[in-house]
């Protein structure tokens, strides 16, 4: 069961991060998560005695060649998540549903004696995310409807359209995001947008220049069989 929480003075100082590329987490969107590999799956039992609370975080790009030969560096912004539910699989991978709670900016990654990272967060930049649905109604859903409407044509794919007409603005753009097979750039653009309405724009943006990448494709392709 997702809890509530009123205040950025109820989420923890300290948490346990989850660095994974490409994977974006948003307040009130749901994550599934497979863990299997031993630090996190002790990440995860520490969790659930602690609050059930995890971040989800993108490890930085690296600038140097001597970045890139040692432990990845953090971005600077991440996401709590809370454990909602769990289950064990017969060659004990954990399947986890991780409910997003506020986005934090890391203050510092601390040192350790876990085989898992940890960090002091800051949450106050972003303590309107305890808030749902704020600044869902500016949020231009025609727009967005129909550029994944397009986007889903050019792939030959379906979708349950019954169920998205039925989703609020924010449900739709944090669960669009969370899907959306774009990079890590991207998600964190998406991660970072100072409003709903803003992440539905670049959703938008991104989703477009797919669609012309598609078809400059298309009828290069068309071109050269003339």
């Amino acid at each position: 069961m997702s809890q509530k929480f009123k205040s950025i003075d109820e989420l923890p100082a300290t948490i346990p991060v989850f660095p994974l590329e490409g994977v974006l987490l948003l307040p009130r969107g749901q994550l599934p998560l497979n863990i299997f590999e031993p630090r996190y799956l002790k990440m995860f039992e520490d969790s659930l005695a602690h609050g059930r609370f995890l971040g989800i975080i993108q490890p930085a790009p690296p600038k140097t060649v001597e970045e890139a030969s040692g432990p990845a560096k953090l971005m600077q912004t991440g996401c709590l998540g809370r454990i909602t539910s769990f289950s064990e699989t017969d060659d004990g991978r954990m399947v986890v549903s991780l409910t997003g709670i506020c986005r934090f900016n890391v203050e510092e990654e601390l040192p350790v004696t876990t085989a898992y990272r940890q960090v002091r967060t800051n949450y106050r930049p972003f303590d309107s995310d305890l808030i749902a649905d704020i600044g869902a109604l500016d949020v231009d859903r025609d727009s967005l409807l129909d550029v994944v409407r397009r986007y889903l044509d050019a792939n030959g794919m379906t979708a349950d359209w019954d169920g998205i007409e039925q989703s609020g603005n924010e449900a739709l753009v944090n669960s669009l995001s969370i899907i959306s097979p774009y990079g890590p750039q991207e998600k964190q653009a998406l991660l970072e947008a100072d409003s709903l309405a803003q992440r539905a724009d670049i959703l938008i943006a991104l989703t477009e220049m797919v669609l012309a990448q598609m078809a400059s494709a298309n009828g290069s392709n068309d071109n050269a069989m003339q």
